[in-house]
């Protein structure tokens, strides 16, 4: 049978999509325009069922009148006519979590795009879906449009993966990339974030870094078969990246991320997301706006470097037809590429890896000052490979100072800059940064 003839005569895949907001009306959207062209490539017609959010009278901007609507999510995940059950509802407890729990349990497949309901609960659900001999699937959860998920459980299933690390949250990289440019300070291009739409209802979901960590958490937990562990990882938001920061990091060939770091070690699952300084023309440091990166590397293919739109309508709702289509095709996979029940308990081990540092110091003018700060530094074991002192910063007898070290343990680090102030020739708390090798 042709494939022409198997897209026309197969039986239909039914949907039911839980959730129209952006992603759901771009799911909706992406399914009435290419309907024979997935029919097609999926071997058989996908079809929109039913469809459930808050408000039915809201203006979505596509028609849901051929669909049967439900006013509970729980309600769609257990009709009859749903083969599989799309939540792009968001949150990592009530509604979403039990419509997936009750399609899962009903015999339905489940594909999300929900990063928070997987990286607290993505072992569970997994196991659930592998117990019921169903599928869950999740490759819009992380890096919007980029197919990391599939590169990782698929193309790259034959590595031993050394080091997941990226930029995955395009509000941190345009807000970084936008003070750079503008030379404008935090407080303003936050602002501008704001009015522009990209930043999420409670912002410190973007700017704290907590979005970014959930993906990084599935991502780590793909990487190194263990359980999705979010609890475990180090976060630390971009709030505390000043201009002066993002300037003085220009001067010395570095730009400032947002970036995710995952590998596992002899002592344990390392998992951190934090500003850090990265070579200005290295991938990661040319990357601007609003884009995703992800950076894979094998101990057989060497490095992958996956870049591309990391949120929005069309390129979420790709990755989520991207999951509908595989299904369809009969592609049934671990969800996190190995069964659940086998995925391992990580054990947490904070950042060991040696590395250069980054830190910037406001100086008083004060007699050999500059001699107590380099013996605070070789009294923690640090050596200095760069230094730079500018002009008095506009406060009297005060000068910013920019110390770049040579590699150094993150211990060594935090000795250092709990006893910079103990000198009495720092005003205010030092800045410090990593610099990561990419």
């Amino acid at each position: 049978m042709s494939a022409q003839n198997l897209g026309q005569n197969a039986s239909p895949l039914r949907l039911g999509i839980a959730g129209l907001g952006t992603v759901g009306t771009g799911t909706v959207k992406i399914i009435q325009k290419h309907a024979e062209l997935l029919g097609l490539r999926a071997g058989r017609p996908i079809t929109i069922t039913a469809v459930s959010a808050r408000d039915r009278m809201k203006n979505r901007d596509v028609d849901l009148s051929s669909y049967a609507w439900e006013d509970d999510a729980r309600a769609l995940a257990l009709r009859e006519d749903v083969d599989i059950f799309v939540e792009l509802i968001g949150g990592e407890e009530g509604i979403a979590r039990e419509a997936v729990l009750a399609a899962l349990k009903s015999g339905k497949d489940v594909v999300t795009a929900n990063k928070a309901l997987l990286a607290i609960h993505g072992q569970e659900l997994a196991g659930l879906a592998e117990t019921n001999g169903r599928v869950l699937r999740f490759e819009a959860a992380v890096a919007g449009g980029i197919p990391v998920i599939k590169a990782m459980t698929e193309s790259m299933a034959g590595n031993e993966i050394r080091r997941v690390m990226g930029v995955m949250n395009g509000t941190c990289n345009y807000i970084l990339t936008r003070m750079e440019s503008a030379g404008l300070p935090y407080e303003t291009v936050f602002e501008e974030a704001r009015q522009l739409g990209y930043l999420e209802a409670d912002p410190t979901l973007d700017v704290g870094g907590i979005d970014a960590s959930h993906k990084l958490a599935i991502l780590a937990a793909i990487a190194f078969g263990t359980r999705p562990s979010f609890d475990a990882v180090e976060i630390e938001g971009i709030e505390r990246v000043s201009i002066d920061d993002i300037r003085r990091a220009a001067d010395m060939g570095y730009r400032i991320k947002l970036l995710g770091v995952a590998q596992m070690t002899g002592r344990g699952l390392e998992q951190r997301m934090s500003p850090c300084l990265v070579p200005a023309d290295s991938p990661l440091g040319q990357l601007q706006g609003g884009t995703n990166m992800v950076v894979i590397e094998g101990d057989s293919v060497g490095q992958i470097v996956l870049r591309g739109a990391g949120a929005g309508e069309g390129p979420t709702a790709s990755a989520v037809i991207s999951d509908v289509v595989e299904i369809a095709r009969g592609v049934r996979i671990p969800s996190f590429g190995q069964p659940a029940a086998r995925l391992s308990v990580p054990q947490p081990a904070r950042t060991a890896v040696p590395a250069a540092y980054y830190i910037r110091l406001q100086l008083t003018d004060k007699p050999g000052a500059l001699a107590k700060v380099a013996a605070v530094l070789g009294d923690s074991g640090i050596s200095i490979d760069r230094m730079r002192q500018y002009g008095h910063s506009g406060h009297e007898g005060i000068a910013p100072v920019l110390i770049v070290t040579h590699k150094t343990t993150p211990e060594a680090i935090d000795h250092a800059i709990e006893a910079l102030p103990r000198t009495g020739v720092i005003a205010g708390e030092p800045v410090e940064l990593r610099i990561e090798e990419v």
